[in-house]
């Protein structure tokens, strides 16, 4: 024993040793085994030699552990830069991987719709100048009184909605008040251009007396006259034969508490009653500018109309401070529309939390401006069959001269006035005081203190910053700067 020590002791012999000698085995089975019995030897021999402590690896084992890691890390940076430029790929091909590509001098033009490609759509919109007059002339001449659709164009506090109510007045006339809002409510806090071919899509429908479309809107509401924005007020709704209160020929105010008692009718029964009208009349201030309503205008199905309602930016912006609570919504949703390109860069959110809700309201007024501005280039570049579509009127003009500017627009409506009417419009522009303390109630108002009551609410540095943003859009609609600085 002593003799052995520190020798490793031989593993016995294997059992296949012995199995070679068996004399019945085959002399092939025989070389097999014997070959195999000494490999096996021979490694367990090896083994005894290179035997190290038990926990320790050797450093060849450790090569294969370290380029593994290695390889590991590699695919990991890999597959998170592949998964970044993915994030960042998406989004662009959303946004502007369907929208037309202009060639222009043999470059590829931008793909957002700006000014430039609203002009293209214009220019290239040539293409039915002729099937665009051809369908004109056609519902113009035909037998019968040809179907007139008209989209009242504006912006909060510009006095839409008293210009809309004299159109609600009008017995020939279909009217509806904001439906867009539906869209507005149901997809906040989307900003307003993100919703531009939603509101299009909608009022697409709408032309066509087809209120299905409130459907997608509507949650799990159910659907009738009722859920409609503003049908307390709607002189089809709350008028015979869908409701009682009223005669549809009477002119005058529908009193809300009268209509809501009204019984809520089937969307079909309206829809019915809405293709029996001559002429359809949308009141909205939920579009843009005008290039969203290009498709509409030259689909000779819908040959839509546009009468847009500007005012002096210094009392809009006077309205709007005056109701800003109830104008934070849409204010925050009209900034969010904003390009990032654009030069708006102080736009972003206030910083002053105590006058946030007058910060969200006066940023939103210089896009309006801005959009304003788009409007009038267009509508001096467009060609004539947009001109002939296409109206413009001043608040100021229609206040002041209420008799003159209601028969230029209603002809350009193929209206008719008549003395009721002329009568509710005078009486309406001669009331008390310039506003409501309801910020959306229409009422009768005194039109020369509704004009300027500006120059005494608003202080020269709020009256100077809206001339500074605003200067162009005035100048091209007649509005001279203030030149009387207050003490």
């Amino acid at each position: 024993m002593e003799r052995g020590r520190g020798k490793a002791a031989l593993p016995p012999p294997s059992r296949s040793l012995f199995l070679t000698r068996s004399p019945s085995m085959s002399l092939s089975r025989r070389a097999f085994l014997s070959e195999f019995s000494l490999t096996q030897q021979q490694k367990l021999c090896d083994g005894v030699h290179t035997t190290e402590r038990p926990g320790k690896i050797s450093r060849a084992a450790t090569r294969p552990l370290g380029e593994m890691k290695r390889r590991l890390q590699k695919k990991y940076l890999i597959l998170i830069l592949g998964y970044s430029g993915l994030l960042l790929l998406v989004p662009y091909i959303f946004d502007y991987g369907g929208k037309p590509t202009l060639v222009k001098n043999g470059q590829q033009q931008p793909k957002c719709p700006d000014l430039e490609s609203t002009m293209a759509l214009w220019n290239n919109g040539e293409r039915s100048n002729s099937t665009a007059d051809t369908a004109y002339e056609y519902a113009a001449n035909r037998s019968g009184r040809a179907r007139t659709n008209i989209y009242l164009h504006a912006t909060w506090r510009t006095g839409s909605s008293f210009l809309g109510e004299l159109f609600n007045q009008h017995p020939d006339v279909f009217y509806l008040y904001e439906p867009m809002w539906h869209i507005w409510q149901a997809l906040y806090p989307g900003d307003a251009g993100s919703l531009q071919g939603a509101v299009r899509d909608m009022m697409n429908a709408l032309y066509r007396c087809d209120f299905s479309v409130f459907k997608l809107y509507a949650g799990s509401q159910n659907i009738s006259t009722a859920f409609i924005f503003g049908w307390k007020t709607n002189k089809v709704i709350c008028s015979e034969p869908l409701c009682s209160a009223n005669k549809r020929d009477a002119i005058g105010m529908v009193k809300e508490d009268q209509c809501g008692k009204c019984p809520k009718r089937d969307m079909r029964d309206l829809e019915r009653e809405c293709k029996k009208y001559p002429v359809m009349v949308i009141k909205g201030v939920r579009v843009l500018d005008v290039s969203v309503l290009v498709p509409l205008m030259r689909d000779p199905s819908i040959n839509l109309k546009v009468l847009q309602l500007f005012r002096d930016p210094r009392a809009v912006h006077n309205s709007r401070l005056k109701s800003k609570q109830a104008l934070v919504k849409e204010s925050i949703q009209v900034l969010r529309s904003k390009k990032q390109a654009d030069k708006f860069k102080r736009l972003l959110v206030p910083n002053n939390r105590v006058n946030r809700a007058e910060n969200y309201v006066s940023s939103a007024m210089e896009l309006i401006c801005d959009n304003w501005l788009s409007d009038l280039v267009l509508e001096t570049n467009a060609p004539p069959w947009i001109k002939r579509n296409y109206i413009r009127v001043r608040y100021e003009d229609l206040v002041l001269h209420p008799m003159q500017e209601l028969q230029r627009l209603f002809k350009f409506s193929n209206l008719s006035t008549f003395s009721a009417l002329d009568e509710f419009v005078l009486n309406m522009t001669h009331g008390q005081g310039y506003s409501s303390d309801k910020p959306f109630l229409i009422s009768a108002r005194d039109a020369k203190e509704a004009i300027y009551a500006w120059r005494e609410r608003l202080n020269v540095q709020q009256i100077q910053q809206v001339e500074a943003y605003c200067s162009e859009v005035m100048k091209q609609l007649g509005y001279p700067k203030n030149s009387v600085d207050k003490t």
